[in-house]
């Protein structure tokens, strides 16, 4: 059996996995998307060629996992071939559970560890309280800015005011369609998939200070060229703009939803009892790989210090200076490998002889 716990976030986009060493970033970081071929055909992929991407399968969408023999797969594949378990000699487990996860996916989730993968110990707790441990807290407001959805998720003392939460679903994925869509008529003889539309999203998309200063920038009527991997040239405009500021103003894209840091205060105006509202602006956990776009950060504090009052100072926390670097981009993971730590030395997780005796829904009195 390893000496550590296995930890993994998967998420839309990207899975994290590794073993439970909070001060390192997860050894393996790799696309949730993979593409199904016979075995005997695995090594005449082109991982460079476009084949691969047309037949991608995600079993993971908004952050519910929706093909459940892509997804045995992968964490198949993360398991033994990723992170070197031995069939026969597996270890312990825990996962970064997405919020609002349905029960019965839950219990799927401790089915199949169990019974497929032979686990001998397994826990779980949803990505926000994980992120909230991340930066040193038991208690704050995660701000979790994905590839498929923005989660806001009060944490008071180690567990989540369900009734507080709120779920946006126009992220990351979506702004990356939004750039697609703008490119597609600035450079009409140009043809992007979705993979290519994701790197040109990362390298130009800025958050611009304020809404006076998206719309000067849009009435400038810029155009920067960038460069792609494969020496293509495009032309780029207020679109890489548009992308951090529909986030503020939904109403840019016709969605008549209140901006992200709205949606944060009515959320822990929700929370009781009131005297946690404070500690909670003022422990603002902000992550998520869209929460890392250039200026974002600066754009979300100065934004919602606008509803602090002197005596209440909404403020973004930051993890402790030795965690990792990318601590609040591996967030989840990094909380569960802190976690890990406690739970299964202490002898609190799940067992295989728990699972025996009561069955998959015991995961709903032993985790969460």
């Amino acid at each position: 059996m390893a000496a550590e716990a296995i930890v993994i976030d998967a998420g839309s986009r990207l899975l994290k996995a590794g073993f439970a060493i909070p001060e390192q970033d997860p050894q393996l970081v790799m696309q949730t998307a993979m593409t199904k071929a016979d075995e005997g055909d695995i090594d005449k992929i082109d991982l460079n060629g476009d084949d691969w991407k047309e037949n991608a399968v995600n079993p993971i969408e908004r952050g519910a996992i929706h093909d459940w023999e892509a997804m045995e797969d992968l964490w198949r594949y993360v398991f033994y071939t990723g992170l070197g378990w031995e069939v026969g000699n597996e270890g312990q487990i825990l996962i970064a559970d997405s919020l609002l996860t349905r029960k019965i996916a839950r219990e799927k989730t401790v089915q199949l560890m169990f019974e497929t993968f032979n686990v001998n110990g397994f826990y779980a707790v949803e990505q926000p309280v994980l992120s909230v441990y991340a930066v040193g807290r038991i208690s704050g407001c995660a701000v979790d800015v994905g590839h498929g959805k923005i989660d806001i998720a009060p944490v008071w003392e180690g567990g989540i005011q369900h009734n507080a939460v709120k779920r946006f679903e126009y992220a990351g994925q979506d702004l990356t369609e939004l750039l697609g869509a703008k490119l597609a008529k600035s450079n009409p003889h140009t043809k992007l998939d979705g993979f290519a539309l994701e790197q040109i999203k990362e390298a130009v998309a800025v958050s611009l200070d304020d809404s006076v200063d998206y719309e000067k920038k849009v009435a400038d009527g810029s155009v920067i060229e960038h460069t792609l991997p494969d020496g293509r040239v495009i032309s780029v405009g207020s679109e890489r703009y548009t992308l951090g500021e529909v986030l503020y103003q939904p109403s840019l894209v016709e969605i008549q939803e209140y901006g992200i840091t709205e949606q944060l205060v009515r959320s822990l105006s929700l929370c009781s009892p009131a005297e946690c509202q404070k500690p909670l602006i003022e422990n603002i956990v902000l992550c998520g790989g869209t929460s890392t776009m250039k200026g974002f950060e600066a754009r979300f504090q100065k934004e919602v210090s606008l509803h602090g009052t002197p005596s209440l100072r909404p403020s973004v926390v930051k993890p402790p200076e030795y965690m990792p670097e990318r601590t609040l981009q591996y967030s989840a993971w990094i909380g569960g490998a802190i976690l890990a730590k406690v739970v299964f030395p202490q002898n609190q997780h799940l067992t295989k002889g728990d699972y025996d005796e009561y069955g998959p829904n015991i995961v709903h009195r032993k985790c969460y």
